[in-house]
């Protein structure tokens, strides 16, 4: 009888370690990854970081898509579009600066590619993921369908660099979140063919695409699209490009509008009758010595910053010094998509495996531990002979 307990005992002993090694080799497959994060060095993309859009076979736009930055392209120097689509910083159609713009494209591309690799996601879906730092490689494309974010945490000097073995698609509605102080300047998607992003795909970090950039009706990128040796196609699409800082300050916006649209203001205007020198009419009168503040809706005015409510009535031509210029300077509304996403935890970070296949192990392993106690237990009770 003694032996035939011991036999079971030793039997359920083993099952007991089977089950505790198939549940760390379960949870060392999670952390691996997350171990060999090693921090990634950043992408220098030289001249080319000044375009919002850079393309080797032109560019076409439909619509009223806004570029902050510039818009180059080169050997190509095909342009539709603009306008109605808007540059706020300047075009360069095959000339000196698109050339070399191209030539620092091809160098970033290559450091992208030659980065070391710490992640694989090869048929991964990025949707729903919340990633640190590293270098993330796909053999084949990379897949964003949406619509749940792509969530990137860090520091403001994480970075993070994703390689496309050949295409990069997002789905209509998807989007790239960072949090945690992580910047779109330290993002980069090194793509061996083409990039397309989906209808209203709110997108971040810089686009280094082989061939082509495509991008649906109002996707918006907080970034760059730089494509080396075909086109770029618009369509109404927002380019912004947010503050890119070190250090541990976050930016204070992921998202932030272009902000050369800003007429100019003054905070002081002139105290005598002579006129002034900026496009704002002066704000003294003539007669006593002193001075006015002419309404001039939220402009900052006066010795001390005031904010002077709008005024419908028209100023008087009397209390305009003769011989000042009053420019009209329009205004540019740009529209600024948010996107708050709900992202429920169903998969666990750079494996993608459930949740529910972890804790099911883990529940087979407790089971099997309560097992070998009660043997235990039973065994101890028997009568020694």
């Amino acid at each position: 009888m003694r032996g035939a307990t011991s036999h079971i005992s030793r039997r359920a002993s083993a099952s007991v370690a089977l089950m505790a090694l198939l549940s760390a080799t379960v949870f060392a497959g999670i952390m691996v990854e997350g171990a060999n994060a090693a921090t990634p060095t950043t992408i220098n993309l030289g001249t080319a970081a000044a375009a919002s859009v850079l393309a080797g076979a032109g560019v076409t736009n439909t619509g009223s898509s806004i570029l902050n930055l510039d818009l180059d392209t080169s050997p190509t120097p095909a342009i539709t579009g603009f306008p109605p689509g808007q540059v706020y910083g300047t075009i360069h159609a095959a000339d000196a600066v698109a050339l070399q713009a191209q030539s620092d494209l091809t160098t970033a591309y290559n450091a992208a590619k030659a980065a070391p690799t710490t992640g694989n996601v090869t048929g991964v879906d990025l949707s729903g993921l919340t990633l640190s730092q590293g270098v993330y490689t796909a053999s084949s494309g990379l897949s964003l369908p949406g619509p749940l974010a792509l969530t990137l945490n860090g520091g403001p000097d994480s970075v993070f660099i994703f390689k496309a073995g050949s295409t990069l698609i997002t789905g209509s509605n998807s989007s790239v979140m960072l949090t945690g102080g992580a910047q779109a300047c330290n993002v980069f998607w090194q793509v061996t063919s083409s990039a397309t992003l989906g209808t209203n795909t709110a997108f971040v970090g810089n686009i280094l695409a082989l061939t082509s950039i495509s991008l649906n009706t109002g996707a918006t990128v907080d970034g760059r699209a730089l494509a080396r040796n075909a086109s770029v196609t618009l369509q109404d699409n927002v380019f912004t490009n947010s503050p890119c800082s070190t250090g541990t300050t976050p930016p204070t916006s992921t998202t932030t509008p272009p902000t050369t649209a800003t007429p100019p203001t003054t905070a002081t205007p002139p105290t005598t009758s002579t006129p002034p020198t900026t496009s704002t009419p002066p704000t003294t009168t003539k007669g006593p010595p002193t001075t006015t503040k002419a309404p001039v809706g939220a402009t900052t005015v006066g010795l001390t910053t005031t904010t002077i409510p709008t005024v419908t009535t028209p100023l008087p031509v009397s209390s305009i010094a003769l011989g000042s210029t009053i420019t009209k300077v329009p205004a540019v509304i740009t529209k600024i998509p948010v996107t708050i996403t709900k992202v429920p935890l169903t998969k666990l970070p750079f494996t993608g495996m459930p949740i529910r296949l972890v804790l099911e192990v883990a529940f087979l392993t407790i089971l099997a531990g309560m097992l070998l106690l009660l043997i235990n237990y039973r065994y101890r009770r028997l009568p020694r002979t």
